[in-house]
């Protein structure tokens, strides 16, 4: 009996007492697209709870809000300038990256921890572009690639950071908000929230939304997908009438 006291005691001493405990949510879990849609935000909202024996920590928090989009196959190609063409050179796949990323934090990520955590957690954009299983390379030949992936989607505002994005409303209550473009793609987005204190992670959560379109939209991407051979040759046999019709119309006698 006492060997089983001993080991009770150092198993129970062995798991660190959660001090914070972190709870969020969000203004809304479904985003309606119509025709008259042309970009959103989603406010995401955070209590800290600490335990009644926890001594408010004199460095405060920090909170880093992760936001991906449903994933996507993209092919990155170099294109090279030959006389008065370019033509594509080399290429990289990404098999399965999202099609939005958003990093919102309530400082610089490179001020909030380590080198080391922000890489092995994937902290913050240049961390998440730069795992390794963002493609299949693992020999570094693709670093161009990413980073032109990275530029093109952040020149679209599909790919964000924002390193005030996250506000605290009082010490333990913060808010962030979720800028979603026009041109975001309908599917399931993936909210992860991580707090911080002395560059260390002390509580995660993890929550989703989803986009997605309505009416018309709703049934001519439901026809796209299930009847794709028949909203193809709808498609082309609209396009050869209007312009046969344009032919008609213009033609001059």
């Amino acid at each position: 009996m006492r060997a089983l006291g001993l080991l009770l005691m150092f198993m129970f001493a062995a798991v660190p007492a959660a001090a914070e405990t972190l709870i969020t949510s969000l203004s809304s879990h479904r985003v309606l697209i119509n025709s008259n849609y042309t970009g959103t935000q989603i406010a995401v909202f955070g209590a800290i709870e600490r335990d009644a024996q926890t001594v408010a920590r004199a460095t405060g928090f920090d909170v880093v809000v992760t936001v991906r989009g449903p994933r996507q196959f993209l092919t990155v190609r170099e294109r090279e300038r030959l006389g008065p063409i370019w033509i594509n050179q080399d290429q990289q796949k990404f098999p399965s990256v999202p099609a939005y990323i958003g990093v919102l934090s309530s400082r610089p990520v490179a001020e909030i921890t380590s080198d080391q955590l922000r890489e092995r957690q994937k902290i913050g954009l240049q961390a998440i572009v730069n795992a390794n299983d963002f493609t299949y390379s693992a020999d570094g030949t693709d670093k161009p690639f990413r980073e032109a992936l990275l530029r093109l989607k952040m020149q679209e505002g599909l790919y964000l950071e924002d390193e005030r994005g996250v506000t605290f409303l009082t010490p333990d209550i913060f808010r962030a908000s979720i800028p979603l473009p026009a041109i975001a793609p309908p599917g399931n987005y993936e909210v992860e929230v991580t707090l911080f204190a002395d560059t260390v992670i002390l509580a995660r959560t993890h929550t989703d939304f989803e986009l997605v379109k309505t009416g018309f939209e709703e049934q001519v991407g439901v026809v796209a997908r299930d009847w794709s051979l028949l909203y193809g040759l709808a498609t082309a046999a609209i396009a050869i009438f209007f312009g046969w019709l344009a032919s008609v119309i213009f033609r001059r006698d």
